[in-house]
């Protein structure tokens, strides 16, 4: 078990990074201020889902693969480049109608869901992330180092949670004013788009 002196330092440290801006959380603001603070809290879910494959990843040794291999490392970011490019198309070309439906509710949680999944499980230098932050608070004095970095996982997941979750409720709120009107939800939806092409770029663009 980790002990307390070694939890209260890095569950701190984990909400502070879940708080940097970065394509995580600005994915969640996004969704949030779009269709709700429902869909914003699934995504997140879907997003930490994906948190805890990168964790196994480090615990395994696969995430090694992404450290030292640049086509496996690039093939995961160009898909993940894709994706948010797909996800772009469709808040630009999205009516006002689609926009209000999924106000209104009518919300597929699967499909948002397995958004967040994508958009984390595709984005490498989570799991380079991980290699580097989650090993430095792990002991082999307390034991089994895969499984110190599973708990450490774990942590890092609820202190997302925790940050993630206040950001879809901030996002959704913000979400309810804007889309009032017609106009707004059409503006919304094209800043979304903008926000989900810039990230694709930037995923596109990640270096090791």
């Amino acid at each position: 078990m980790i002990p307390v002196e070694i939890f209260i330092p890095f569950f701190i440290a984990s909400v502070l990074l879940a708080l940097a801006p970065g394509p995580d959380n600005i994915f969640v603001l996004t969704q949030s201020a779009v269709c709700g603070k429902r869909a914003g809290l699934v995504v997140m879910l879907g997003l930490c889902t994906g948190l805890i494959v990168h964790s196994l990843a480090v615990a395994l040794g696969v995430a090694v693969i992404f450290q030292t291999s640049a086509i496996a490392f690039s093939a995961l970011k160009f898909i993940g480049a894709a994706y948010l490019a797909y996800l772009a198309w469709n808040a630009f070309r999205a009516s006002v109608a689609i926009i209000q439906n999924e106000s209104g509710g009518k919300l597929n949680l699967g499909k948002l869901y397995r958004r967040g999944i994508i958009m984390n499980i595709t984005n490498p230098k989570v799991s380079i992330f991980f290699l580097a932050f989650l090993p430095q608070f792990a002991d082999p004095i307390r034991g089994s180092i895969p499984f110190q970095i599973l708990q450490l996982g774990g942590f890092f997941i609820l202190a997302t949670l925790f940050v993630f979750g206040a950001i879809a409720i901030l996002g959704g709120t913000l979400g309810e004013w804007l889309n009032r009107s017609a106009r707004t939800q059409k503006i919304l939806n094209y800043v979304a788009g903008t926000v989900f092409l810039v990230l694709a770029i930037m995923v596109a663009m990640a270096k090791r």
